[in-house]
């Protein structure tokens, strides 16, 4: 089963940077940052750490990732970053949140809500983190 969730979500990274005209050759890049990231995920949730800070550790693991291969060819990160976050945004959370909204279920929608907003959260806070380690660590003398 984990590798079936790998390589969905290497090909899901790799056709969003379809989406966003990724050029063909960074393309399998994108894929595999998208790919590392979930694992991260996954690695971080099966050892007990909760699902908002295993998103956290993803999603700076995606950053740097992602800058260390806009070094490698010359690009802006964004072209990694953006495909490799992608696994780890949390849309099923944000629309069962509505469904229960529209069911008139508002205490579950709420949590869930609260839930999705946390994780969201998550990503960009591991995403700055990791672009703050990366300015100090080029800091250093």
């Amino acid at each position: 089963m984990m590798i079936v969730q790998l390589l969905l979500s290497f090909v899901a990274s790799s056709l969003f940077g379809v989406i966003f005209n990724i050029p063909k050759r960074l393309l399998p890049h994108s894929g595999f940052v998208g790919m590392s990231g979930w694992a991260m995920y996954m690695a971080a949730a099966r050892s007990g750490i909760d699902g908002v800070a295993a998103t956290f550790v993803a999603a700076f693991f995606v950053a740097f990732l992602s800058s260390g291969f806009a070094r490698r060819y010359r690009t802006p990160a964004t072209i990694f970053i953006v495909p490799g976050i992608l696994p780890l945004v949390p849309g099923g959370t944000a629309f069962e949140a509505m469904r229960h909204v529209v069911m008139n279920d508002y205490n579950a929608a709420i949590s869930l809500a609260a839930k999705a907003f946390m994780i969201s959260g998550a990503i960009a806070m591991g995403l700055i983190f990791s672009e703050v380690v990366n300015q100090l660590v080029k800091r250093r003398p």
